[in-house]
């Protein structure tokens, strides 16, 4: 596309981008075939910043035709919108220019690839664990393909596919109440890449059947304000649905919990987070973002630093309102999307505790280890359900826990923070949910902190 750039409005801020997003899942429960889909959606869209303002047009279109068209459709809604401005503004500051490698192309497999890696997975399960109630075992593969051009940063050409496999497995109590477990896994890369043979995956459903059969014994939390060890997969979840949006400068703008804390302590001296863009801690990102869709170079946010919120996660709009350098986090889902601020791999940093030193320092409290589904808002309030979990009795792990949920403030939480392991978790198979669905991973350590449970 990057001789459409002849084709650009001059004085204006303009991006081109195709894309193509792929899907494709099979679903398979007590050894039957209950889903088995692709999905594709591909176009193109153009965005033009005119006087401040952006006009933007999109089509399912791919051609050089459905391009030109879009950038005359964009240019010109910009020029309307332009006109009704009271204040126009100048030009954008100015970003980094340059070109982003191509990324390696990615295989797209047969349907049938899928279904026979996941019967000889269900079979594996069938025969080894007869008498379970349910078994669920499922493939989820996706990839985005961007092409971009912009007028004044960096275009790039990037492919981002997910590969992972799902196993849900269901066993009553012996009051006949099902109690399941769910694990994922896979993660950045093909299918193929991720999952070589069944086998590779068999030691870990047998932890995964364990666990269900400790549940199936568990108990039921004690209700109130209890002292927890959050796995480092909780708190990656609690540091992007309750501390990650709060620092969206969008939302921030709309009023968000974090506006007036920049600079203040927000977190225990022990808690530092961060957005990472596409490296962290020497290693690739589980899902690395190199150029953002304004063509801005994608670096590290730093959120909180030794527990002081110390900055906000802007596009290039609010970056210029806020003082602060974009850093790549504006991102769009689908062709027909204009970017929003999104995070990226969202951390809270691993500390010097061992895990359990941690747990010997607890009386009477709870190890808390994987989340379902849940909740946080602008306030920075959550409630989050716990699906996984064990009692923690005079330092030592006791019985597991029949599922509960916490809940709380997301920076009161933190700043009860007393403990943080030196051992780093992520989780990257989900969407975060705003306005549109996004990839994102998010991770961070055990801690050890204070916290609302919501017993039986």
């Amino acid at each position: 596309m990057t001789p459409l750039k002849k084709q650009f409005t001059a004085g204006a801020t303009t991006e081109l981008r195709s894309q193509r997003n792929l899907n494709r899942r099979v679903v398979i429960q007590g050894g039957r075939i209950v889903a088995n889909t692709r999905q594709e959606q591909a176009g193109v869209n153009a965005r033009v910043n005119r006087g401040g303002v952006y006009g933007f047009a999109s089509a399912a279109n791919l051609s050089k035709e459905g391009a030109q068209q879009v950038l005359k459709d964009a240019a010109r809604n910009a020029e309307v919108l332009a006109r009704h401005q009271l204040n126009p503004k100048g030009a954008m500051p100015a970003i980094q220019q340059g070109l982003r490698p191509v990324d390696p192309d990615m295989v797209d497999l047969p349907q049938q690839y899928y279904i026979d890696y996941l019967k000889e997975l269900d079979n594996y399960i069938a025969k080894k664990y007869p008498g379970l109630a349910s078994r669920t075992v499922v493939s989820s593969c996706d990839s985005m393909e961007k092409l971009l051009v912009t007028s004044d940063g960096y275009s790039a050409h990037t492919i981002a596919p997910r590969g992972y496999v799902y196993v849900i497995l269901t066993q009553n109590t012996k009051d006949g109440v099902p109690v399941d477990m769910f694990e994922a896994f896979g993660g950045r890369g093909t299918f193929d890449k991720n999952f070589i043979e069944p086998s590779t995956l068999h030691e870990k459903i047998d932890q995964v059947y364990e666990n269900l059969m400790k549940k199936t014994e568990g108990v039921y939390a004690e209700a109130g304000v209890k002292t927890v060890i959050l796995n480092g997969m909780m708190a990656g979840m609690l540091a992007h649905e309750a501390v990650g949006h709060t620092v969206e400068a969008d939302l921030v703008l709309a009023g968000s919990v974090a506006g007036p804390m920049l600079g203040k302590q927000v977190a225990s001296p022990l808690i530092s987070l961060t957005d990472f863009a596409h490296t962290a801690f020497g290693q690739t990102a589980p899902l690395p973002v190199y150029v953002d869709d304004e063509g801005v170079k994608a670096d590290d946010v730093v959120l909180i630093k030794d527990g002081i919120l110390t900055g906000y996660m802007v596009n290039r709009e609010l970056g210029e309102k806020f003082g602060m350098e974009p850093k790549g986090n504006a991102r769009a889902w689908a062709f027909s999307d204009e970017p929003l601020i999104r995070m990226r791999n969202t951390v809270i940093l691993p500390g010097k505790d061992k895990l359990e030193d941690m747990v010997a320092s607890i009386d009477d409290g709870y190890y808390l280890i994987h989340s379902g589904n849940g909740q946080a808002d602008a306030t920075g309030e959550f409630m989050f359900g716990v699906t996984m979990g064990y009692e923690i009795k005079n330092g030592k792990l006791g019985k597991a826990l029949l599922d509960t949920t916490v809940s709380g403030v997301a920076f009161d939480m933190l700043k009860s923070v007393s403990m943080v392991s030196d051992k780093m978790y992520w989780s990257s198979s989900g969407f975060c949910g705003k306005k549109q669905p996004m990839s994102v991973s998010m991770g961070g350590p055990d801690i050890k902190c204070q916290i609302t449970i919501g017993g039986r």
